[in-house]
């Protein structure tokens, strides 16, 4: 499977950052190559920390290539001054992956929707007999799997990190599901973040296929602008509740969801993947943990923890179907964000902030919709279950979909999910 010229082989290789895509491109890499790790944390334990350099041994030594971790920010880690000397020669494993490998490979970007669309893709693979692998941010990394034949299909979640950071990779499928401001932080600007995404796009050669949301301005002006090689499908996501019939799933009630079967039909159609199957696939979906996730759902209550929103945009989706709905949000608010949805839209929900941003978000929302705010997310839901409990509604939703990143209280989205969870279970035993 090994490409002639590959430009790993043989070669001297730092590998910056011992994650589990760190380690993993260490492994792969270790027999063909002379291979040297660092990390930031420089008291990692690791079986082969003979190969750990430290920074004094890195300035003597002449690399061939740098394969850095999309978690690193150039700007900002204890090799910047050395990486951006050092510009050109830095991979990700995504580029050593496309160097050893022809396969097919499906690779999907976007702001919002990007795990849940590749988690179906790849499970609809599998249901019709396909050898499909789940790489990138969600499933292994690039580089853990293994006994790959020429048949493999690569599904491959991107973020603007990794495509930011990749020189070489390239993908038969490419996809942007939409665009709206992230990452700003680490980018600079909405212009870069954008230009990261559309890397995926612009890689590409004669004899592949772009799929792109027709409806984003940001995604259909980039498209204006530039000349792309690949045949680029613009999948038209109005008329959204036309197009789903047999679909008896309740995980696409939201408009995001729904947009993100847009995108798998007309890819399943490119591979020629057969519709009941499909179908059948996308009705036993159970949704990803936190994004969306029903995890209570009877009678006079249904309760959704989206842990993962982080934008207000990824919330809206699902808030714009919803009636008579407590949305909890809080944590660190994006920069420059906006709420979207007319103030018609919000006449049935109302807001329960929590955390120490919490008047960065009433700031926000509190022309729009009913708001309250709290200390955190325990204080909140006694208020929300107390409100339940004494207005005895038909049908009640909590949707709980932060808005906001996760890092003032929490290690992450799934450790912010799971706090939520073991705190409804306290309301929810007991009924």
């Amino acid at each position: 499977m090994k490409k002639l010229n590959n430009i790993f082989l043989g070669k001297k290789i730092l590998v910056y950052g011992l994650g589990k895509s760190g380690i993993s491109t260490y492994k792969f890499l270790k027999k063909n190559s002379d291979v040297f790790l660092f990390d930031d944390n420089h008291k990692i334990d690791l079986k082969f920390n003979q190969k750990i350099i430290s920074l004094k041994q890195i300035k003597n030594i002449n690399f061939d290539r740098i394969i850095i971790s999309p978690g690193i920010d150039i700007l900002n880690c204890k090799l910047s001054k050395f990486l951006k000397k050092n510009l050109l020669k830095i991979h990700t494993d995504l580029d050593v992956l496309f160097s050893f490998y022809d396969n097919k490979s499906i690779t999907i970007t976007g702001t919002n929707g990007k795990s849940t669309t590749a988690k179906i893709l790849h499970d609809a693979l599998i249901d019709q007999k396909r050898d499909s692998r789940l790489i990138g941010n969600i499933g292994n990394p690039a580089l853990a799997e293994k006994n790959i034949t020429k048949k493999t299909i690569f599904v491959i979640e991107a973020s603007s990190y990794q495509l930011d950071y990749s020189r070489i990779f390239r993908s038969k499928h490419a996809v942007i599901l939409n665009i709206t401001s992230d990452h700003i932080e680490r980018h600079k600007s909405l212009n870069n973040y954008v230009n990261a995404k559309f890397k995926l796009l612009k890689s590409q050669n004669r004899g592949s296929f772009a799929y792109i949301k027709k409806e984003d301005e940001l995604i259909t002006k980039k498209i204006k602008k530039n000349k792309y090689k690949a045949k680029i499908y613009k999948v038209q996501t109005s008329n959204l509740n036309k197009k789903f019939d047999k679909i008896t799933n309740k995980y696409f009630i939201s408009d995001g969801n729904k947009e993100n079967l847009l995108f798998i039909f007309k890819i399943a159609s490119k591979l020629k993947l057969n519709k009941k199957k499909l179908t059948r696939t996308i009705n036993r979906f159970k949704g990803l943990d936190y994004r969306q996730q029903i995890i209570f759902d009877k009678k006079n209550l249904t309760i959704i923890n989206d842990s993962k929103s982080t934008s207000f945009a990824s919330s809206e989706s699902v808030l714009k179907n919803l009636n008579d709905a407590y949305w909890i949000l809080g944590g660190i608010p994006k920069k420059g964000d906006k709420f979207k949805l007319s103030k018609t839209k919000c006449k049935n929900l109302k807001a329960f902030i929590f955390g120490s941003y919490s008047k960065k978000f009433l700031k926000i929302l509190k022309n729009k919709l009913k708001v309250k705010s709290f200390k955190n997310i325990e204080e909140t839901l006694k208020v929300v279950f107390s409100e339940i409990t004494s207005q005895k509604s038909k049908k009640d939703i909590i949707f709980f979909s932060p808005a906001g990143a996760s890092f003032d209280s929490f290690k992450n989205f799934e450790d912010r999910g799971n706090y939520f969870n073991q705190l409804i279970k306290k309301y929810t035993n007991a009924e």
